[in-house]
């Protein structure tokens, strides 16, 4: 096979917050190549971006210059170019990217915008690119995607735009609670299902009750030796349920899609079919490839 930097057209980049994953597409949009890194948004300042970049996709370049249509947190203020937001309701990816300065000829970067929305005010960025590659597939997909994550996001689909959205920061407390708050030492490593469910029915049931249910896995363990991986999908649960207890007008009577990867099949599906919702899980990364290349493609009309 001929060396990848003969045969790559384009670079796919997802740039998010805590990692940052790449990939070399060939004409025929097969992928020939993936790395990834650590290195996310919040541990790069502006000026090693491009550095770093090089370093990720060195074996890939070659003479010519290769456009790198990328998502992600690269596109905040804090990133390596701002690419405003754009007002939903609105397709998830349009013509208008953003381009960052480089230095080195070998590469042109664009970046897809996120999406704002004004009343409740929200925002996403690297979501609306997954919409976009699950829209690619199901161009008349009506109902309400879902897209578990450190901030886990509901988006309403409609005649092929984002119409509304809602973000949950069900991750972020995860880590947070459980690295970091007394109950630490109380979260295990394994899982046991029949105590995620438990804990969504009731936090769905009674989202009042969090704080109290929150504490009294410390309680549990301390009284009565509760196990690691009970208190861990406890935790779990109690916080999908409060979710779940507020996206209630996303999910109830809709036809919902899961873009996530095994520990949605293990979270948000089983927990919305115990609310009678059948959801699907495809996944993400696939999806993400996928709204790059729609976006490479809108890109290379806008160039030609």
């Amino acid at each position: 096979m001929a060396p990848v930097a003969d045969i790559v057209q384009w670079i796919a980049l997802d740039w998010g917050t805590s990692n940052c994953r790449a990939w070399a597409v060939a004409e025929d949009g097969s992928i020939l190549d993936e790395v990834r890194s650590p290195r996310g948004m919040n541990s790069v300042n502006p000026a090693e971006f491009e550095p770093l970049l090089l370093e990720l996709i060195a074996p890939w370049l070659g003479d010519r210059q290769l456009p790198v249509v990328a998502c992600g947190m690269l596109g905040s203020r804090q990133g390596w170019v701002e690419a405003p937001y754009r007002k939903v309701p609105c397709e998830p990816v349009d013509f208008g990217m953003a381009r960052a300065r480089v230095s080195d000829p070998r590469i042109a970067v664009f970046v897809v915008p996120g999406l704002r929305q004004d009343s409740p005010a929200d925002v996403m960025r690297g979501e609306e690119t997954q919409i976009a590659g699950f829209l690619a597939a199901e161009p008349k997909f009506d109902g309400v995607l879902c897209l578990p994550g450190t901030h886990t996001k509901w988006a309403h689909i409609s005649a092929g735009e984002v119409v509304s959205f809602r973000t949950f920061m069900t991750g972020d407390l995860f880590a947070a609670i459980s690295g970091h708050s007394v109950l630490k030492h109380s979260i295990g490593d394994g899982w046991d299902a029949d105590a995620f469910h438990a804990a969504v029915a009731d936090t769905l049931s009674r989202p009042e009750a969090l704080a109290q249910r929150l504490f009294s896995l410390r309680s549990e363990t301390l009284l009565f030796d509760l196990k690691g991986d009970a208190a861990k999908a406890r935790l779990s649960g109690h916080l999908v349920g409060a979710e779940l207890a507020a996206a209630r007008a996303y999910w109830l009577g809709q036809d919902v899609v899961v873009i996530g990867d095994a520990t949605s099949e293990q979270t948000y599906v089983p927990a919305l079919a115990a609310q009678g919702i059948t959801a699907h899980v495809v996944n993400a990364d696939e999806m993400t490839r996928a709204g790059l290349a729609m976006a490479h493609g809108l890109q290379k009309d806008t160039v030609e």
